[in-house]
């Protein structure tokens, strides 16, 4: 190039101390349109500009732009890239290879563009060497993916050619749920070499009413009543997480089980187990393990009663949470334990299914009847759909937390862009909420329920049924 890109850009006061920052893991939350991502954008580029010059005098940097998945990499994180660095001013953009290179006086910044959507993805990044990271749209991202990435930075340039005036990963995001992993981090465990800004709304709320905040930041860079057209006809819930920046749950597609309202299926107390009834658990392996369990009455009413959530933990050691938890709150029940018939797949690490690490850990887990995925949803929207004594046939306790989130609507078949209108697709999405639920469906097929929907002869058929004693001990 021969001259460098005229950019004008002031940072909004939450956005200014982000950029003052030096913390190797920064991330700030705010509505949409509140420059967010712009700002992202900018910090790459002040890094850049500030790096240490090699030998030959160049400030090269590398870094990697992250979003959950392709189309949304190519249509909002990569488009709003190229907003301010423009391949006009900035030098051509690498569509097929997502790559873009700005060269202007002595820096030289790689930007490569990548789409990692779930924590199988972190083998990507395992050969990138890289000055930092961005994340966009952090809540889609799982928490392993930000690990595994903050591995991968400060290891360009190498020392021996001048080495990083600074490294870390920056993320932005519209506010998770309190379940999600930046919450723990920015509102709970605040850990060291973390700092998280959050953005002031564009809107706020008294007395039920939605009004303009006047804090709001950017506002500038928008059109008058941006925030307030915007939310006119959208449901509470929505407005709260969008536009007034709160933390909550929204549903952003057809929920796989409608039959579910959390005010009706929902304890208003933790229930407590009944010493006199079998303990059912179900299973949900993977990367992301994660248990949920449950008591059938013999009226056929199910409580649930609590749920293990884990992320990125192998099958051992998810078998040593669910051993101690199963010692010391679940001591001396007969055990049903269920879960998914994947499971007996042997690991390529040691050739052991996921079933026989529980089994040397004393838990006596068996596969489901079966892995249909129309069976395993009536399995759960029967006992839902049914009064027992007046009362739903299935009750859900409050520490089911992630769980409920899923059947409340976190569990659903995304909503996608089809053809100018929008559709759902055909299979549920896969996502932090996903798996407690299809953990329950195993618990709840091994209990027999749903079966009845199974024509004679059809594979998948067998069912398990008997229990076995959990001893205490289990060599956990």
């Amino acid at each position: 190039m021969t001259r460098k890109p005229v950019i004008r850009y002031t940072a909004s006061p939450t956005l200014a101390r982000f950029h003052q920052s030096r913390a190797m893991y920064r991330g700030v939350l705010g509505p949409v349109g509140s420059g967010k991502s712009t700002a992202c954008c900018m910090e790459i580029l002040s890094r850049a500009l500030r790096q240490t010059p090699g030998p030959d005098g160049i400030r090269r940097s590398r870094w990697v732009a992250v979003r959950n998945t392709y189309r949304e990499l190519l249509d909002t994180t990569a488009r709003t890239w190229l907003d301010w660095f423009s391949e006009d001013l900035a030098g051509p953009f690498g569509k097929s290879r997502m790559r873009h290179v700005i060269r202007a006086g002595d820096m030289e910044l790689e930007v490569l563009f990548r789409a990692l959507d779930t924590a199988r993805d972190v083998k990507k990044l395992l050969s990138l060497e890289l000055t930092g990271g961005w994340i966009n749209e952090a809540r889609e991202v799982p928490r392993a993916i930000v690990d595994a990435l903050g591995d991968r930075v400060g290891r360009y340039p190498p020392l021996r050619e001048g080495g990083c005036a600074w490294r870390g990963v920056i993320m932005d995001t519209n506010p998770p749920d309190d379940g999600h992993w930046w919450f723990k981090l920015a509102e709970e465990e605040r850990p060291p070499g973390w700092e998280f800004f959050r953005q002031p709304g564009g809107l706020v709320e008294k007395n039920g009413e939605f009004m303009r905040n006047p804090l709001a930041e950017n506002t500038e860079n928008l059109e008058a009543g941006y925030y307030l057209s915007r939310a006119s006809g959208k449901p509470p819930e929505h407005v709260r997480v969008y536009y007034c920046a709160q933390y909550g749950f929204v549903t952003d597609g057809q929920p796989v089980f409608p039959e579910y309202t959390d005010t009706l299926h929902c304890l208003k107390e933790p229930a407590k187990p009944n010493p006199d009834l079998d303990l059912y658990v179900g299973l949900d392996f993977g990367l992301t393990p994660a248990a949920v369990f449950g008591q059938r009455y013999p009226n056929g009413r199910w409580i649930w009663l609590d749920e293990i959530i884990t992320e990125n933990m192998g099958a051992a050691r998810f078998a040593e949470v669910l051993g101690r938890k199963l010692r010391e709150e679940y001591p001396g029940y007969l055990l049903r334990v269920y879960g998914d018939p994947a499971g007996e797949q042997r690991s390529q690490v040691d050739e052991r299914t996921p079933y026989q690490i529980l089994a040397a850990a004393g838990i006596p887990a068996r596969p489901a009847p079966t892995n249909d995925f129309t069976i395993r949803r009536e399995a759960i929207a029967q006992p839902l759909s049914r009064l027992v004594d007046g009362l739903p046939g299935l009750l859900v306790s409050p520490l089911c937390r992630v769980t409920r989130k899923g059947l409340a609507g976190g569990y659903c078949y995304k909503r996608v862009v089809s053809g100018g209108g929008t559709r759902c697709l055909e299979k549920p999405e896969k996502n932090a909420m996903s798996h407690p639920v299809e953990a329950a469906g195993y618990m709840m097929t091994g209990a027999g329920e749903g079966m009845s929907l199974l024509r004679p002869g059809r594979r998948g058929t067998r069912q398990r049924r008997a229990g076995t004693e959990y001893e205490p001990g289990g060599g956990v």
